[in-house]
């Protein structure tokens, strides 16, 4: 018995040294594949990434177009999609109600020559006639008043020291004419 205690103890031993020995050549063996393969992928990224930079023509980036200011729109569609509305919710704002407005090519008050004008009737308030030389607001503007069911008697300059014409600025300049006649409000 004792013989086969020692071949059993002999082949355990001999069996452990084999284990061993193969896991650490193993572990040896996959170590060396690891670093291989992280040394062979960090080659191939560099590679793939000089490649792209190579075959990649840069290309500019396109600016999204800006959109055209709206004084910069053409006459009709400024005066009757932007200012007119804009015109009419101001006036509005303050209370009152326009029976009329529109914008017709026709004979500028007093004056008589021919031009654009925007003519607006106010309820119980009264009359005005915005004039463009030509269809462009930076033409020469002109502005006449009257109470309802008058005849204008007077016709002013309009915007003629503005350099940047623009929405806002026609519409305060509008209220404040009015404004100075005491015909939307009190002084």
């Amino acid at each position: 018995m004792e013989n086969l205690d020692i071949n059993n103890k002999f082949k355990n031993d001999t069996s452990d040294n084999t284990t061993k020995s193969n896991f650490e050549e193993i572990k040896e063996s996959r170590s060396e594949k690891d670093t291989n393969t992280v040394i062979n992928n960090c080659d191939s990224v560099s590679k793939v990434n000089i490649k792209d930079e190579n075959d990649t023509p840069v290309k500019p980036v396109a600016k999204p177009k800006k959109e055209l200011p709206i004084e910069k729109k053409p006459f009709q569609e400024f005066i009757n999609i932007h200012l007119i509305p804009a015109l009419i919710d101001e006036i509005n704002q303050r209370g009152l109600e326009i029976n009329n407005i529109n914008l017709t090519n026709t004979y500028r008050p007093i004056a008589g020559d021919k031009c654009w004008v925007i003519n607006c009737e106010i309820k119980d308030t009264c009359n005005f006639w915005l004039s463009f030389e030509k269809e462009d607001i930076s033409s020469l503007k002109s502005i006449s008043l009257s109470k309802p069911n008058q005849k204008p008697s007077i016709i002013e300059s309009f915007l003629i020291d503005e350099k940047r014409i623009t929405l806002k600025l026609i519409i305060s300049r509008v209220l404040q004419r009015l404004n100075g006649q005491k015909l939307i409000g009190v002084n």
